[in-house]
């Protein structure tokens, strides 16, 4: 199956090099505004081919995507250090505008992965861009927080000394400052955590609490602030996400896409637990939270809804 990335910088590299050592597809395209840049990151994937998965990788223009079951954007300019995800929207808008309809011209039926940040916001313009050429939004997927939850499960696996993959905790509504990290659905091995932690006499108080969100919280800008830019942890997750819709997986996924109405706010893009397959979204997840939590969450969707008000889409 073929694959498109638009934008061959650090995340769309990194993400291609990803589905590479997995085995992830069949055919990768590489899009970049820099053809020479293209060029030569495509050039230096295939030289791994050898030695991992018998994929092929080119670099090409928006005609060579046509085919493609899913294309990944991950275009437009990088987060400065100190630099909101939601400061990026003014810079990355007009580059969505302009490669939505280069790509749904000649893949009308391509299911559209957006990576770019602030990606809550480019998700919901990409779905609004997508509409005119009558892409329903269950095709247009977010990244969202699908990251943000495996930092946590990561954290919290290692502070109750358990594998990682049996901890089940996700991370909820913006990618960014109000994201939500919510404690009280957390299940280990099927067991609420609470009770997890009494059985096996591990002491995870408040402060214990704080450490872990705000550890999540501020990830990224703790990478920023040290090599530049994240890109092995998002190009990690979009090749699992692609994997699960190729494969028809229907996993569940903490991917963001539009959603009618998200703790009162209508018409808003935010990460949920959502299932997802080859089709795209298939649906959606109501996790049990607090009342604190449900706060946090209206107030996240508020704050990604103005600036989607902003936006005028």
């Amino acid at each position: 199956m073929k694959v498109g990335i638009i934008g061959a910088g650090l995340v769309g590299s990194t993400a291609a090099y990803a589905l590479i050592n997995q085995g992830i597809g069949r055919e990768i395209i590489l899009v970049d505004l820099s053809q020479e840049r293209s060029n030569a990151e495509a050039n230096d994937l295939r030289h791994a081919v050898p030695f991992t998965h018998p994929l092929l990788v080119h670099s090409g223009d928006y005609g060579d995507l046509a085919g493609s079951k899913i294309v990944v954007i991950s275009a437009g300019v990088s987060q400065k250090p100190g630099e909101t995800r939601l400061e990026l929207l003014t810079r990355n808008a007009a580059v969505f505008r302009s490669v939505i309809p280069e790509i749904l011209q000649v893949s009308p039926e391509a299911i559209l992965l957006i990576a770019s940040n602030p990606v809550d916001i480019m998700t919901h313009l990409a779905a609004s861009c997508a509409a005119d050429f009558g892409l329903s939004s269950s095709r247009v997927i977010g990244t969202g927080t699908t990251l943000d939850s495996a930092r946590f499960r990561s954290l919290l696996g290692q502070h109750l000394g358990v594998d990682s993959t049996h901890v089940h905790a996700y991370v909820l509504g913006e990618h960014g400052d109000s994201e939500v990290i919510p404690f009280s659905p957390v299940t280990v091995g099927n067991i609420p955590l609470e009770s997890f932690c009494e059985q096996w006499d591990i002491c995870l108080d408040d402060d214990d609490k704080k450490e872990i969100d705000q550890q999540v919280r501020n990830a990224a800008y703790e990478i920023i602030k040290g090599k530049g830019a994240t890109y092995y942890g998002v190009g990690s997750a979009i090749a699992k996400i692609v994997s699960v819709v190729l494969s028809d997986q229907r996993a569940i996924l903490t991917v963001c896409t539009p959603r009618e109405e998200v703790a009162g706010v209508k018409n808003v893009t935010l990460s949920l637990p959502h299932l997802v397959g080859g089709m795209g979204i298939l649906n959606s997840l109501q996790v049990p939270l607090t009342a604190n939590e449900g706060a946090q969450l209206e107030q996240s969707a508020a704050t990604i809804r103005k600036v989607i008000d902003q936006l005028e889409v």
